[in-house]
């Protein structure tokens, strides 16, 4: 387990928590899910447009508090940090807008939570701040969103209905129906996204469980009636990263995260789309067309959404995802799955919401530094999850109440 130092006392901070980025898409969806949750807590929303985060917080039952800030003053931050017990901030792109956030928590003593799937910024957390994190006492928790919860989380779930003494294989499909944000495609065309990859810094983590991440191209699931293709985000890391500390993942562990379509000549087109975004997102002159694309009048409402963008409530509550697992080890299997609504927003504004509480409202791990949601939160926040509709289910396996493959 990654070693810390005496956890923080901030009881006598002014906030319990802050949303930083309020009045941006995810930012006001999880204001509103904070809102809507138990009362007496001591909270404030900010960012830099004061008339909007007060239009917000009158909009809001007993409204928050408002603190204005920009994600490029230090000094500004450092303040804000040092009145609150936990910081949140749904700002991104990370690499570019997240760097001071995280710096003036470590610096205040302040845990912290953010929405990112950029690996580059996770990489340069942990590179420049999780051992000074670490002898604090801080939680510097990224990826607590779509990405990566429902992965880390499910994996977590899945080789606990699996044997411990032997090598462990889990394989993810993700089937999903969702439309980006302003915000996501943003990041997506964000070209300093790839860029800047620090190497994380060595940790106790180095030496613990061997993980390793499964190569696999377009491929067959008979099991579930499809055909997966590579996902190639960042939470195949971060469920490694959660693998080799903690314990209950076998004596090694193998992860792959797919998504799984219907059909193949979906899943061929789906991974020459997705070849065709990573090569423009790497050429300037492609990147810049596309941000003034994205930002042109002349296109239909949602073909490119801009900044603060994104599918409304009608749209979002026709959207899901189904994260399933196959896992194996010691001649066991187990087929376990993780699903929810709107995949984007509403459920990252409920894993987000529901990580802050898990943090000022129960005892966590004593694990601290750059830290994922699994090892952060542990089984406190699975709880919180499964309370707030998040489904974790045991599909088949020796343990299922029915067995469907």
């Amino acid at each position: 387990m990654t070693a810390t130092g005496d956890p923080p006392d901030t009881s006598r901070r002014d906030y319990d928590l802050v949303l930083l980025g309020a009045t941006g898409f995810t930012g006001k969806l999880t204001a509103r899910y904070l809102a809507g949750l138990d009362g007496g807590r001591r909270w404030a929303i900010a960012g830099r447009d004061r008339e909007r985060l007060a239009a917000l917080a009158a909009s809001l039952p007993d409204p928050p508090a408002v603190e204005v800030v920009d994600t490029a003053d230090l000094v500004g931050l450092l303040d804000l940090a040092a009145r609150t017990r936990v910081l949140t901030t749904t700002v991104g792109p990370y690499l570019r807008h997240g760097e001071l956030v995280a710096q003036a928590c470590v610096r205040r003593a302040t845990h912290y939570l953010d929405v990112t799937g950029e690996p580059a910024f996770v990489d340069l957390l942990l590179a420049r701040y999780d051992a000074d994190a670490r002898r604090q006492g801080v939680k510097l928790v990224s990826c607590c969103g779509f990405e990566s919860v429902p992965a880390d989380l499910g994996v977590r779930y899945t080789v606990g209905h699996l044997p411990d003494d032997v090598p462990l294989t889990v394989r993810g499909y993700l089937r999903v129906r969702m439309r980006p944000s302003g915000g996501t495609l943003t990041t997506a065309l964000d070209g300093s996204a790839g860029e800047r990859r620090p190497a994380p810094a060595q940790t106790s983590e180095a030496d613990a469980r061997p993980v390793a991440r499964l190569a696999t191209g377009i491929h067959r699931v008979a099991a579930l009636d499809g055909w997966a293709v590579p996902l190639r985000t960042i939470d195949t890391a971060v469920v490694l990263r959660s693998a080799r500390v903690l314990a209950g993942y076998g004596t090694r562990l193998r992860y792959g995260h797919h998504l799984l379509l219907g059909h193949l000549p979906a899943a061929l087109g789906n991974r020459a789309g997705a070849g065709l975004l990573r090569a423009a997102t790497r050429s300037p002159a492609a990147r810049s067309m596309l941000t003034r694309a994205q930002r042109s009048p002349a296109l239909p409402s949602g073909v490119l959404p801009s900044p603060g963008d994104g599918p409304d409530e009608a749209t979002r509550a026709r959207n899901w995802f189904e994260l399933t697992f196959l896992g194996e080890g010691g001649g066991h299997r187990v087929i376990t799955r993780v699903w929810g609504g709107d995949p984007g927003y509403d459920t990252t504004a409920v894993t987000l919401g529901e990580a802050a509480r898990t943090l000022l409202d129960d005892e966590t791990p004593a694990a601290a530094g750059v830290v994922t949601p699994a090892v952060a939160l542990g089984e406190p926040y699975h709880r919180r999850l499964a309370a707030a509709g998040l489904a974790f289910e045991l599909v088949a396996g020796p343990d299922a109440p029915h067995h469907t493959a």
